[in-house]
């Protein structure tokens, strides 16, 4: 929680006059108690009538201050804690957004979507009741132990027995209870894996009709959340009735030594009301002492869990003086290099795992060359290519783009370089102009029509007659599969990158459309040099070279022709795919 406490550095000044005026209400608060006793030993026992109604405006307006005071404090600790939480979730938005893929894939999405609501939200709750009640509560508590000495010495002691007592049940269930609502909240994110799985798998889940099946796996994980709720409800539950307990006992004790002091002269009916008054009001500070300790629980846990994501480290960053070298790069390009991409001696694993998913991957591809990835599934084809956007980092050897290792770019002059179809098509809620927009910021309509004609997606934008203000929907649901991998295409192609990657992003595409892609690409990308990554062969037989990838390993580099000759597992899945006139 220390480290998110920078959040509040613009709003210091509120986190100052929320507390004070709190602290301002609670003192006139510890007044009363003496006002109704004045009240009671003057005006009541004199039949002051006068008196009594003086009495009773300083408590009106005891009340009406109290009033102002909590109202503003509550203004004041409501603009800290929004503000706090608005920054921290903006903060914590960007830093998920600049963790690699590697950072992500541990913590989990679902982990991170709780994050990002549900536990940003906790620790925006906990900080208004903390700037509200946690000085007010122990200033009341002490307050009316300091005044209720100033009343009666002996009857005071019951006070200096009460309080640590409670101080110990109190702080006794916290430090039982957080570790507990830690536990609550990593079942919480259980259930939004199961809900978002569920959410977004609608259609499949339908298809092999699970529905039952998938409505008792979220029973299942909610019942268990359920149960840990309850266990440390349970806990939290106990704080009230032992405070009662103790606070009560504490009263009965007040009233057994006022009261024989009364009928000794010593003390005053109105300062017995007075002392148990005080009592009363250390009761309802311990209760509110009590909610303001759980939700402070759980807001510490969540904060924990927040700090946890922003120390992630990214392994991906910049390197330290990357734009410097941007005179060697030129240097190589003008003296005629014609290796776009090289991958030497790559090794690749991903994090945790404990094999290699790429080993001992060695090619290079030229400039305007188009590089075919086939290879069965789990073989590691979409790892490869993922190397050279450096969506991962290698973990032996390097890849270098324009004779430079990747890893001495910067991020932004990379991937200014790379257009990437991802093997899910991924299409954002707006127009299609913004949409085609991610590409290129500044892309006119005539570079966005000319992508759409090059990924053959043209035609059916054209027959919805809305032209570029298509409204697209969220992931692009108001498409089909093939219309959306078309889009991404062109998305991809309105930058006119200097290398295209297609992960598997024509596999919606009938082969008579497929076949047009590829023709199009091959005429209008010019100098742009190709990787396709594809289960069909048809897709991959013209590429200048194809790599055949057998369990993260090359089995295979070369032209169709020398493929079919010298390589069985290239065969194999031609002629698992085409018939062997087809094949050769």
């Amino acid at each position: 929680m220390k480290k998110l406490l920078k959040y509040l550095k613009n709003y210091k000044l509120e986190s100052v006059l929320g507390p004070l005026f709190k602290m301002l209400e609670a003192s006139f608060e510890l007044f009363v108690p003496l006002v109704m006793a004045q009240m009671i030993d003057i005006g009541i026992k004199n039949q002051d009538v006068p008196y009594i109604m003086k009495m009773g405006g300083l408590l009106v307006l005891l009340g009406v201050i109290g009033l102002t005071c909590s109202l503003t404090a509550q203004f004041f600790a409501a603009k800290a804690s929004v503000g706090f939480s608005t920054a921290l979730r903006n903060d914590l938005f960007a830093h998920i957004n600049h963790l690699s893929y590697a950072e992500q894939d541990g913590i989990g999405t679902a982990a991170l979507i709780t994050r990002m609501t549900s536990d940003v939200n906790q620790v925006q709750s906990g900080l208004n009741l903390a700037l509200r009640l946690l000085l007010r509560s122990p200033f009341i508590v002490f307050g009316a132990m300091v005044m209720a000495f100033t009343v009666n010495v002996k009857a005071a002691m019951v006070f200096v027995v009460t309080i640590p007592a409670l101080s110990v049940v109190v702080f006794g269930i916290m430090a039982w209870s957080m570790p507990l609502y830690k536990k609550v909240q990593r079942q919480l994110d259980q259930v939004t894996l199961a809900t978002r799985e569920s959410l977004t798998g609608a259609r499949v889940v339908r298809a092999f009709n699970r529905q039952e099946d998938e409505i008792a796996r979220f029973d299942e994980s909610n019942s268990q959340l359920v149960r840990f709720q309850i266990f440390v409800g349970k806990i939290s539950a106990l704080m009230n009735p032992i405070t009662y307990v103790i606070v009560n006992l504490a009263i009965v004790a007040v009233v057994w030594i006022s009261g024989k002091q009364v009928d000794g002269g010593i003390i005053t009916q109105g300062e017995t009301v007075a002392l148990v008054n005080y009592m009363s009001q250390i009761l309802v500070e311990l209760i509110k002492m009590a909610n303001l300790i759980v939700s402070i629980s759980k807001a510490l846990a969540c904060a924990n869990r927040i700090s946890t994501v922003l120390e992630e480290k990214s392994s991906i960053v910049d390197p330290a003086g990357a734009k410097e070298t941007k005179s060697k790069i030129s240097e190589k390009e003008e003296n005629g290099s014609s290796i776009k991409v090289r991958f030497r001696q790559v090794n690749f694993a991903y994090k945790k795992a404990k094999e290699d998913a790429l080993s001992h991957i060695d090619f290079a591809a030229e400039k305007g060359q188009t590089i075919g990835i086939i290879g069965g599934t789990g073989s590691g084809k979409s790892s490869l290519v993922n190397l050279i956007p450096r969506f991962y980092d290698v973990r032996e050897g390097a890849v270098e783009v324009d004779g430079k290792d990747v890893r001495e770019y910067t991020l932004e002059q990379l991937r200014h370089k790379i257009g990437v179809v991802p093997q899910k098509s991924v299409l954002f809620k707006g127009t299609l102009r913004e949409n085609m927009r991610w590409g290129k910021k500044d892309a006119t309509d005539e570079e966005i029509y000319k992508a759409l004609t090059m990924a053959q997606a043209r035609e059916f934008v054209d027959s919805k007659e809305q032209g570029l203000d298509l409204a697209i929907e969220q992931n692009g649901k108001n498409l089909s599969g093939g219309q959306r991998q078309r889009l991404t295409i062109a998305r991809a192609l309105v930058k006119c990158p200097e290398i295209l990657i297609m992960d598997d992003s024509a596999s919606a595409l009938d082969f008579a459309t497929d076949a047009k892609l590829r023709k199009a690409i091959s005429e209008g990308t010019e100098d742009m040099t190709v990787f396709l990554v594809s289960q069909r062969a048809t897709t991959i037989r013209n590429a200048d070279q194809i790599i055949v990838l057998d369990d993260g390993q090359v089995a295979g580099l070369g032209t169709h022709e020398e493929l079919v000759k010298n390589c069985e597992i290239y065969r194999e899945i031609c002629l698992s795919q085409l018939s062997e006139k087809e094949v050769l």
